[in-house]
């Protein structure tokens, strides 16, 4: 499975573990073959339970991680142990062994940790939670200077094919004039959004000077990666990061 999951390739310490999880590796069958982690999305329970098992199986987590209940909102939570289920879109620990995750399916997620190796985060960026002020957020319930903390952005829609209306381009550049170097005009009058530009203008706003990642497309990349925009019904991939003790 690990063949063909995406580690991230930053400059972390050497305690700090990142994963993104692809669709492949699971039980599922049909539209969410094979690796759904979603309890949320009509999947088979017994099938997702399998598949979070596989998870922490192969990771090697003590426990399992804290599966967010994620509104599209800017709302953080500081894990403390329990397996919970939370209504937020962002997930801050410094305790080792304690995974934060997110569940994407076109939807951006960011991985961020300090320099350090003593704090760490997980943050579900769609358009909404951008807008909302998810990631800047994140980045202040972390309690670290800004300049010591390293961001990686995981597999997300591409700015090729991700096409939004004026409502999207307005209300996302409503008080950030500079987000609108993030839109190009489509051919249907709509427009094509970079949610990885529109990631690293926020975070570079609040001071994240250190930005990795980018570059897939979970629209286009069929075999690999669920999409929601594309399929509709489909699973959800998993984004975790955590300290090893």
């Amino acid at each position: 499975m690990l063949n063909d999951w995406i580690i991230p390739d930053w400059p972390v310490p050497h305690n700090v573990r990142a994963l993104s999880t692809t669709r492949t590796g699971g039980v599922s069958t049909g539209v969410y073959a094979s690796f759904n982690l979603g309890a949320h999305v009509g999947d088979d329970s017994a099938a997702v339970v399998e598949n979070r098992r596989r998870l922490r199986e192969t990771l090697g987590l003590p426990h399992e991680p804290c599966w967010l209940h994620q509104v599209h909102d800017a709302r953080v939570v500081r894990l403390e142990g329990a397996a919970i289920t939370e209504s937020a879109d962002a997930a801050v620990s410094s305790k080792a062994g304690e995974a934060c995750v997110v569940m994407t399916a076109d939807c951006l997620p960011v991985l961020l940790c300090d320099a350090a190796g003593k704090t760490v985060a997980a943050a579900h960026a769609g358009w909404r939670g951008i807008s909302a002020g998810v990631l800047e957020a994140t980045v202040a319930a972390m309690q670290i200077e800004p300049g010591e903390i390293l961001a990686w952005l995981g597999p997300a829609i591409g700015p090729q094919t991700y096409e939004v209306g004026e409502d999207v381009r307005a209300a996302l550049a409503q008080d950030r004039p500079e987000a609108e170097q993030t839109f190009e005009p489509s051919c249907s009058g709509k427009w094509f959004c970079d949610l990885y530009a529109l990631a690293r203008l926020r975070l570079r706003s609040v001071g994240v000077r250190h930005i990795y990642g980018g570059g897939f497309c979970t629209f286009t990349e069929s075999r690999r990666f669920f999409s929601y925009r594309r399929d509709g019904e489909c699973g959800r991939m998993a984004t975790l990061i955590w300290l090893e003790g």
